[in-house]
């Protein structure tokens, strides 16, 4: 029987079945997280808790507080270093850090103290932003994130919803505050008397929320979307307890007439505001408009960017409140929602491998940015300031 020999590069050693190597994912560098002090908007929240704190620090990270920046939510620096903390009273060192976690997005000089290619996360609050704010970021090539941005895997913009779910809330229990002010009434129904009249602008997350706390309290509630699904999402979840309606200038001026409280509750970025000033003429003496969204733009024409100290002013005998963190007068039940996402989203991003491989692997990721290296990633903003749109897909693949 003869051999034939036939001829291969390979040595027989090389040719024997060897067992299958599956692919090791990297545990990304525990990295260090700064936590400045707020510094605009008289900000009283803040990202992390000291409880949250302790669970990053086991998990290996460093975390640096800048004394004083849970005081605000009444968390103390003592409780922060008993988690694991380093406290520091120089803010240079707070945001020399690898990601730096804040509330409102940082100022001008404390741009300065970030090193190159630091990850930053915080709201953008794109109203009150100007050019200059994005062209320092890109100076220092940052890498930045924002609240307003960031998706889940089921891609609901996560953050939003959680703090929306507490701005609806809160925007009805400080309308009930506001109207006691103005005319004394009382914001619900009492047996035999008439029940306030609230409308809700927005059918999304604040709108319900909003729309729940006034039910709660036992006042009458109208709400206007322009979008038939969220209304009819909305009638689902209260039971049909409240007519709603798409935004029919005629119908919501009849409405607005009639209101003792309005809660815009829509983003209208680069949009006209649906109330006109002439509407809220015709309103109510007394009657209070709680503008929510107006750091993404007007719901009202008359509202404008009001503060802590200063938190409403009165056009046409109406008390406009137009506070961009509203959810600051809560300010320690929203830093337990805010820190109990960023500690699952922090320690989802270690088991993930860090944030570069999560931004190679997870598409929801890149869209959470706005600036990758310095470079502007974000087509909104861009247009919007004059920026050169730089594409996240092209940018990381």
């Amino acid at each position: 029987m003869s051999t034939t020999n036939i001829f291969t590069p390979f040595t027989e050693e090389e040719l024997m079945p060897k067992e299958e190597k599956l692919e090791v994912i990297k545990k990304g560098k525990q990295f260090s997280i700064g936590i400045p002090k707020e510094t605009c908007l008289h900000e009283r929240r803040t990202c992390i808790t000291p409880d949250a704190v302790q669970v990053l620090v086991e998990h290996g990270h460093e975390i640096i507080v800048e004394s004083g920046a849970g005081q605000g939510s009444f968390f103390t620096d003592l409780q922060y270093s008993e988690s694991g903390a380093k406290i520091t009273n120089d803010p240079k060192e707070a945001f020399g850090q690898d990601l730096i976690l804040k509330v409102n997005p940082p100022t001008e000089a404390e741009i300065e103290y970030m090193k190159p290619n630091t990850y930053l996360v915080s709201a953008l609050q794109i109203n009150l932003r100007d050019k200059e704010y994005f062209l320092k970021l890109a100076e220092k090539k940052i890498n930045a994130i924002a609240f307003e941005f960031i998706v889940d895997e089921y891609k609901q913009l996560a953050l939003v919803r959680l703090v929306g779910e507490i701005a609806g809330t809160v925007s009805i229990l400080y309308a009930s505050e506001l109207l006691a002010l103005s005319n004394g009434l009382m914001l619900g129904g009492i047996t035999g008397v008439r029940p306030t009249e609230v409308v809700i602008l927005g059918a999304g997350i604040v709108g319900e929320f909003a729309t729940k706390a006034a039910i709660g309290l036992g006042a009458s509630v109208r709400v206007f979307d322009n979008s038939l699904s969220k209304l009819r999402r909305l009638h689902t979840l209260v039971d049909s307890r409240v007519p709603t309606s798409i935004i029919d200038p005629k119908e919501l001026s009849k409405a607005l007439r009639r209101a003792d409280v309005v809660i815009g509750a829509l983003p209208r970025l680069n949009m006209t505001p649906i109330v006109t000033e002439e509407m809220v003429s015709k309103m109510k003496k007394g009657s209070v408009i709680i503008d929510i969204t107006i750091d993404n733009g007007k719901v009202i024409e008359t509202s404008e960017l009001t503060t802590m100290e200063e938190p409403y002013i009165i056009k046409h005998g109406v008390i406009h409140c137009g506070l961009p963190n509203l959810t600051s007068k809560m300010p320690r039940t929203t830093t337990k929602a805010i820190s109990n996402f960023f500690l699952s989203y922090i320690l989802n991003y270690d088991e993930e491998g860090g944030f570069e491989n999560m931004l190679i692997r997870k598409n929801e990721m890149k869209q959470s940015l706005y600036m990758y290296k310095g470079r502007h990633t974000k087509k909104i903003i861009c247009d919007r300031f004059g920026l050169t749109y730089h594409d996240i897909n092209l940018l990381i693949f």
